[in-house]
């Protein structure tokens, strides 16, 4: 066995655990509620998607106490996960399409 104690906060996991299932509900009820634009839609149920990804990358893969490269990747994938946010929303919109 190995010399160093692993010592795991299970209260932290607990807090992350009941995170998750409050931004599920609110996912589940934000489905519900009729925003007025389906854009709005889309972006309340995008953003509520990132916070439980982060909350996944943070503390259950341990990256919230990792070096520099790795604040450097996930910089890299939030603007992506941004732009492909911008895609998804205005896919849809008239005034992005190409008219032929």
């Amino acid at each position: 066995m190995s010399d160093t104690p692993t010592h795991v906060s299970v209260r932290r996991y607990l807090y992350v655990f009941a995170a998750q299932l409050v931004i599920t509900a609110m996912v589940v009820t934000a489905s519900f509620i009729p925003f007025g634009d389906h854009t709005i839609n889309i972006v309340v149920t995008l953003s509520l998607a990132a916070c439980q990804a982060f909350l996944v990358l943070a503390f259950t893969m341990h990256l919230i106490s990792e070096k520099r490269l790795i604040y450097g990747l996930l910089l890299f994938t939030l603007m992506f996960l941004i732009g492909l946010m911008y895609l998804t929303v205005f896919s849809g919109s008239p005034d992005h399409r190409l008219h032929v």
